[in-house]
């Protein structure tokens, strides 16, 4: 029976999961890239869960596909889907996806980093895209998504250089939301998750929905998805809905503050 690679904890509505092959630095085995898959399948199927925060053991968020199980080869060989279920499998949670950077988010790492809604690094965070220094090309969706977080120059820079990027540095750019120390890694991705808790379920799904379906579309299309959903939205919710959450609105205020 193989060891355990993915960690899975469940509490108040809030899944955490965490990349357990801290001896390969989290290195995308076609187990863990087989369990990332399920474990978001599983939390989507869960009408308990409504958030999920994704991190890593040790020193490595994720260091990437794992080059010795390629170098061995891997059954099924160019037949193998594991790593599109996993991205697949990602994009269909409906709820946000936290990524709790707690150290290297290298080349397929930093795609799986970038397949989350929303960053927090720890200070110990480095990121770096080395798919050109190793003779690859990039399929995870890197190429596109990162100079559109950072700037094209910017994104470039660290493509065509393979240099690594501080945490410190990640966020000046844009690429991160905050860099908190190690410790506070966790608590803070759980009271962001918390604070998305509050809001109304089926609001907070589509409004991820739209952000990201119109992010993709240009700002014409995405001013009239924005104006077909809110109006379907309307159409489906009671007009006292938001009156009544006027309470969670306030704690939102008091929290800025």
């Amino acid at each position: 029976m193989s060891d355990p690679v993915l960690r899975i904890e469940k509490d108040a509505g809030i899944a955490t999961l965490t990349l357990d092959r801290p001896q390969a630095m989290n290195a995308l085995s076609r187990q863990l890239r087989t369990e990332i898959a399920e474990a978001f399948a599983a939390a989507q199927a869960d009408p308990e869960i409504r958030v999920v925060i994704l991190t890593g053991a040790g020193r490595a968020f994720c260091a990437g596909l794992d080059l010795k199980e390629l170098e061995g080869g891997m059954p099924g060989g160019a037949r193998d889907t594991s790593a599109r279920d996993m991205l697949a499998a990602i994009g269909a949670f409906e709820g946000p996806v936290i990524g709790a950077i707690n150290g290297f988010a290298i080349t397929g790492g930093f795609e799986l980093a970038l397949a989350c809604d929303l960053l927090i690094a720890s200070s110990e965070a480095r990121f770096a895209d080395t798919h050109a220094r190793v003779g690859i090309l990039p399929g995870w969706g890197l190429s596109q998504k990162l100079p559109r977080l950072i700037g094209i120059h910017r994104a470039k820079e660290l493509s065509l250089t393979g240099n690594y990027l501080s945490a410190e540095r990640a966020e000046a750019w844009g690429l991160v939301n905050r860099v908190v120390a190690p410790e506070a890694l966790l608590p803070t991705c759980r009271a962001l998750a918390g604070d998305m808790l509050s809001c109304d379920p089926d609001s907070l799904r589509g409004y991820k929905r739209v952000i990201d379906e119109g992010f993709a579309e240009t700002l014409a299309e995405g001013l009239e998805r924005e104006g077909r959903s809110s109006a379907r939205h309307m159409k489906e919710n009671p007009p006292d809905v938001a009156s009544r959450r006027r309470g969670v609105q306030e704690r939102g205020r008091q929290q800025a503050q």
